[in-house]
C-alpha cells in the first residue's frame, strides 16, 4: 500500500483527468460561414473592449448631503468690490442677527481707484461674464471645471493698471473679514460708519447728493477659504445707474462645500444669489440707497467627489463582454445552420418530384 501511494504522478494520469472535450484537429470541419462568424466575433469584441476602455477612463462627479457637522463659529468673508464714488462718501460694514458688529471698516481697505476698466481689465471682466453665463446654460461645464481642477481661471484679476492724471473717480473697497455663522447683512453706504452704545450709524461727509453713485462692479465675492480658481456667482457682475438715489439688493444663501477630485481637495463654500434694485423716490422704512448683501447659512454640506470604474470591475465587465459574444455567436451559428439544412431537406424531394 505503501508504493502505491509512494509512486510519482505521471503525466498520462493527469490527462486522463482532464474533464474537457477534446475534438482532434482530424475531426475538425472549417467553412466559410464559421470564419465570417468568427471575423465579425473578433471585430466586435475589439469595437466593445475600446469603448469599454474609454468608459474606464472616465470619470464623472458625485454629489451627496449631509448635515454640517463643524462647531466652528466663525467664517471668512473675502470681498472685493469698487464703487463708483469716491472713498470720502462711503462706507461698509458687516452686521448679523446677534446685533453684533463682526466687520468694521478697518476690517477693510479703502482704496482710491478710477471705475473705468482698462483693456487687459475689460478682457479678463468679459471672460469671467461668460463663463458666468455658459454655467447657467450648461451644467456640465461645472463638472469639466471641477475636475479640471479649475485650471486656467484666475479667481482675481491682476492689479490696477491704469494710467490717468485725472483724480480717482471710484472707490475699491476690499479685505477679509471673520463673521459669525449666523445669518446677517454687509452693507455698502453713503457716509462712514461710526458705532454708539446704542448701536452704528453712516454720518455723511456732504449733503450734496449729486455726489453719490451706487454703480459698482463686483470682483469676487466669496465665503470661507478662498479656493484658487473657483468661480462664484457674483464674480464680475456690474450694476451702472444713472440715479443717485438706487438701491442694490444681494440675497444671499451660503452653503459649506466639500470637494475631493483626482486633482484637487479643498472645503470652501458655495452661495446661490437673489438680486433685486429698485430706484427711490422718496425715502421709506427699510428703503436706503445703497448696495445691501443679506446672507444666510445653510444647515447642508454638500459633498462633490470624483468618481471611476474600480479595474476589478473593468476586468470583470471585459471577460463579460469577450465570453458572452463567444458563446452568443457559436450558438447563433449553430441555429442558423440547423435552419438551413432544414430547409434544404425539404427543398430536396419536391425538385426531384
Amino acid at each position: 500500500m505503501r508504493r502505491r501511494f509512494s509512486r510519482k504522478v505521471s503525466p498520462s494520469i493527469i490527462k486522463e483527468l482532464d474533464v474537457f472535450p477534446k475534438v482532434p484537429d482530424a475531426c475538425i470541419e472549417t467553412s466559410i460561414s464559421g470564419g465570417t462568424v468568427s471575423l465579425l466575433a473578433f471585430t466586435l469584441i475589439t469595437i466593445l473592449t475600446i469603448g469599454e476602455y474609454s468608459y474606464f477612463q472616465d470619470s464623472w462627479i458625485k454629489y451627496n448631503y449631509q448635515v454640517d457637522t463643524n462647531i466652528s463659529s466663525k467664517l471668512q468673508v473675502n470681498i472685493d468690490i469698487t464703487v463708483a464714488m469716491k472713498c470720502d462718501y462711503v462706507g461698509a460694514d458687516m452686521l448679523d442677527q446677534t446685533e453684533a458688529i463682526v466687520g468694521e471698516s478697518g476690517d477693510l481697505q479703502y482704496e482710491p481707484t478710477y471705475f473705468e476698466l482698462s483693456a487687459k481689465e475689460k478682457a479678463w471682466q468679459r471672460m469671467v461674464q461668460n463663463i458666468q453665463r455658459q454655467l447657467n446654460k450648461e451644467h456640465n461645464l461645472m463638472k469639466f471645471l471641477i475636475k479640471s481642477s479649475f485650471n486656467g481661471t484666475k479667481a482675481t484679476k491682476g492689479p490696477r493698471d491704469v494710467d490717468s492724471t485725472d483724480p480717482p473717480n471710484a472707490c475699491r473697497i476690499h479685505g477679509s473679514m471673520q463673521l459669525n455663522k449666523v445669518a446677517g447683512n454687509f452693507h455698502i453706504l453713503a457716509g462712514k460708519s461710526y458705532h454708539f452704545p446704542f448701536g452704528h450709524a453712516h454720518v455723511l461727509s456732504t449733503k450734496n447728493p449729486e455726489v453719490y453713485n451706487f454703480s459698482h462692479r463686483i470682483d469676487h465675492l466669496s465665503f470661507g477659504v478662498p479656493s484658487p480658481g473657483l468661480i462664484h456667482p457674483l464674480d464680475g457682475s456690474e450694476k451702472i445707474t444713472e440715479t443717485n438715489m438706487y438701491m442694490f439688493q444681494y440675497f444671499i444663501v451660503v452653503v459649506p462645500t466639500e470637494i475631493n477630485t483626482y486633482k484637487v481637495s479643498t472645503n470652501t463654500h458655495q452661495y446661490s444669489v437673489t438680486e433685486k434694485e429698485k430706484k427711490l423716490v422718496g425715502i421709506k422704512k427699510h428703503e436706503i440707497p445703497g448696495i445691501l448683501l443679506k446672507y444666510d447659512i445653510s444647515c447642508l454640506k454638500i459633498l462633490i467627489s470624483e468618481e471611476g470604474m474600480p479595474t476589478s470591475q473593468f476586468f470583470l465587465r471585459l471577460c463579460g463582454i469577450i465570453g458572452g459574444i463567444f458563446s452568443t455567436a457559436g450558438l447563433l451559428h449553430n441555429i442558423c445552420g440547423f435552419v438551413i439544412n432544414l430547409l434544404c431537406c425539404q427543398c430536396k424531394p419536391r425538385e426531384q418530384l
